[in-house]
């Protein structure tokens, strides 16, 4: 087994979770900004594509360094064991990014990168031509204030794309923030969670993903599963783990509703291709006519901002309504993002905390009600 230098790209706001996903992993690790970074063998680099609900991508750095000059890129890029990652007929296209640094020109970077390894490769498989039509490899340089980390890309598409999402409305909100809202609050499996604004319902299926111990990697496929170099058996055995630890018979009381009925349909068949048809109840419903007996529950949603025009006073009276739709509910625990900043105006209470996080390019904030606490079960009777 090798070693490797592996970091896991985080949306910013959620380092600290995805740092926490890959410790209860059992990975020590170090948060920067946007990522996190950690070291493991093959199985790592499987386990953590496989597990990570909050991150965006799981990549392997090659190698970093400092570069004030083309040829200095050049020289490092060149120096590094390239032939310990890609074969003879590896396709490694590379990306490029340039931040704070000397060495600004995006395509100039990449074309140097993309020079070194051939040279590299040249005298490494003693070929003077790659045809590159095996395993995709791909590469991206990001230079920041002149230090230059290129690594390699292991999970191919993002990792938000869980696979069953069939269809989804105009503005969706990433599985992978999703599974972030849920994360940040007290629910547990055997409490009701609601979702009021469930358009294609991915809330409540990462849910349900999350209170069956399901790993949310478990449907799709990884482009690292091509390498020549992680075998095979990793997977299985990272797979067959995955199944024996997920939990398909804990009891889940999760509903989702929305106010139209073509995103509630949406939903139960996102729902059916999760797995999940029976487990999770939708209808159509407008968020002031949500009321229940149930108790110590949990409420998460991703309402519209009224960022559109001729939408924030509609927004802002159903931000109204919703204040008194939940005000009986007062042992549940009830969160909202949204970028509207008269929130807790409108809704006719100030938020116990509210944390900053970024929904796409939108800067929105996370709205926390906290419900009465639980009574302790006396388990003395």
């Amino acid at each position: 087994m090798g070693k490797y230098q592996i970091i896991a790209t985080a949306a910013m706001g959620l380092e600290a979770l995805v740092a926490q996903e890959v410790r209860a992993l059992g990975y020590d690790c170090q948060v920067d900004n946007g990522k996190v970074i950690f070291s493991g063998d093959e199985y790592a680099i499987a386990r953590s594509n496989l597990w990570l609900r909050t991150a965006d991508r799981i990549k392997i750095i090659v190698g970093e360094f400092k570069a004030y000059t083309f040829d200095e890129l050049f020289e490092k890029t060149k120096a590094l064991p390239w032939e310990q990652f890609l074969p003879e007929d590896a396709e490694f296209p590379v990306l490029g990014k340039s931040v704070k640094s000397k060495l600004f020109s995006i395509s100039d970077c990449q074309a140097i990168v993309k020079k070194a390894i051939v040279e590299r490769l040249k005298q490494k498989y003693k070929k003077t031509w790659f045809d590159e039509n095996g395993a995709l490899y791909r590469i991206e340089v990001a230079l920041l204030k002149d230090t230059a980390t290129i690594t390699i890309d292991a999970s191919g598409t993002g990792l938000h794309k869980r696979g069953y999402r069939a269809d989804q409305g105009a503005a969706p909100l990433k599985e992978t923030m999703a599974a972030a809202l849920i994360l940040l609050t007290n629910w547990r499996p055997d409490r009701p969670f609601i979702d009021p604004f469930c358009g294609s319902g991915t809330i409540p299926i990462e849910a349900a993903l999350i209170g069956q111990n399901i790993a949310p990697g478990f449907n799709r496929d990884f482009v690292s599963e091509s390498w020549n170099w992680m075998p095979s058996r990793v997977w299985d055995e990272v797979r067959t783990e995955a199944e024996d630890l997920a939990k398909y018979d804990t009891p889940l009381d999760i509903s989702g509703s929305d106010i139209d009925h073509r995103m509630v349909k949406m939903a139960q068949e996102n729902a059916f291709e999760a797995g999940f048809g029976d487990l999770i109840q939708f209808k159509q419903m407008q968020v002031k006519d949500i009321s229940t007996k149930k108790e110590y529950g949990v409420i998460i949603g991703n309402p519209p901002y009224g960022e559109r025009l001729g939408e924030k006073a509609e927004v802002e009276q159903m931000y109204r309504e919703m204040g008194k739709a939940f005000s009986p509910l007062d042992t549940w625990s009830i969160y909202i993002l949204t970028s509207n900043e008269d929130f807790e105006q409108l809704y006719g209470k100030p938020a116990t905390k509210k944390r900053k996080l970024f929904n796409g390019f939108i800067k929105t904030d996370y709205y926390q009600y906290w419900g009465k606490r639980q009574p302790r079960q006396n388990n003395n009777n």
